[in-house]
């Protein structure tokens, strides 16, 4: 709590004519500031207390953020944070909290669709039918028996375990270190890395985008997969040499892909994912409910109560590694 009585936050990306739904009763709480101009932040950010970057790019905050000497706290509307970190606020004190738990049923449910739709072939029947052919005699095979390899064992990670492993699928993960998870089973560490890919049926990424995790998923990984497998993603597109994702698919080192994430979005109209038949591209909406604005702003009202109250915050981020630790 500031010297002043109420704090001050400041809302990025929204105006007071068109606020986030559900942010009404912020305004019981603290001065609220809607700032829907990036010219304008340097002044809201003077004396405010806190931000809620709502619809801001890094940017914004990067620019006036030498001058928002009294900041102390940044909530953001997304699970990622590598769209808001920036060195000087990874290196100052300033709190990061983050929209975990907001996310991850609805992307594993995605997830979970996308194995779905590959192993029964309802994507071959989609591209079937946009050309009007009727290809009947097709064989599968059933999601039940085959193995998940979750690359990112964070909460979306864990929420597409518990799925797959209802339906009979086996899972382990890869994380930044070896060790052995109640939902997840067996992690093993960056050393284990190729040789889990190459047990996998299907391979999720579910990184956040951080200097160690950019372009994870590199020839080399692809290479060590199974001819058959399925690659879904939905961490970060730039954890994807995505050049070296279409060599894999065209020359039939992998099965195909689900992505909901790209190096660009929206995805350029030229890339060969777009044509690519054992590829189902998704426009970055895998976790968006028709509540899920209502569902970030009530998780900012509520670490707002704790900030005035003086209590920890939830949904730490971790800024140096760049991604949610609680």
């Amino acid at each position: 709590m500031t010297d002043r009585g109420r704090p001050i936050v400041a809302v990025l990306g929204a105006t007071a004519d068109e606020p986030p739904s559900g942010i009404e009763s912020a305004n019981e709480l603290a001065e609220v500031r809607y700032v829907g101009d990036r010219d304008e932040v340097a002044d809201a950010l003077a004396d405010a207390d806190a931000v809620f970057s709502w619809g801001a790019g890094r940017s914004w905050l990067e620019d006036a953020f030498a001058g928002a000497t009294r900041l102390r706290w940044i909530q953001t509307a997304s699970d990622g944070v590598d769209g808001l970190l920036f060195p000087a606020l990874a290196g100052s004190d300033v709190v990061v909290t983050n929209a975990r738990g907001v996310f991850d049923d609805p992307i594993a449910e995605w997830a979970i669709a996308a194995m779905l739709a590959f192993t029964t072939g309802l994507t071959t029947s989609v591209v079937d039918q946009t050309h009007r052919r009727w290809t009947d005699g097709r064989r599968r095979d059933r999601v039940a028996g085959q193995h998940l390899v979750v690359v990112g064992p964070g909460p979306i990670g864990r929420a597409t375990a518990v799925r797959a492993i209802a339906l009979g699928m086996t899972v382990e993960a890869v994380g930044r270190g070896a060790r052995t998870d109640d939902v997840l089973g067996p992690i093993v560490g960056p050393d284990g890395f190729h040789e889990a890919l190459g047990r996998a049926d299907h391979v999720l990424d579910a990184l956040p985008f951080t200097p160690a995790t950019r372009a994870m998923f590199d020839a080399k990984a692809f290479d060590a997969m199974r001819a058959s497998a399925h690659f879904v993603n939905v961490g970060r597109g730039a954890t994807v040499d995505e050049d070296a994702l279409i060599d894999a698919i065209r020359s039939g080192v992998i099965a195909g892909a689900s992505l909901d994430v790209f190096v660009e979005e929206p995805l350029p109209a030229d890339s060969p994912l777009w044509s690519m038949p054992t590829v189902a591209v998704s426009p970055h909406v895998s976790g968006d409910l028709h509540d899920w604005e209502e569902t970030v702003v009530a998780v900012f009202v509520d670490n707002l109560r704790r900030f005035v109250a003086g209590d920890p915050l939830r949904n730490a981020v971790d800024t140096e590694a760049g991604f949610g630790v609680g």
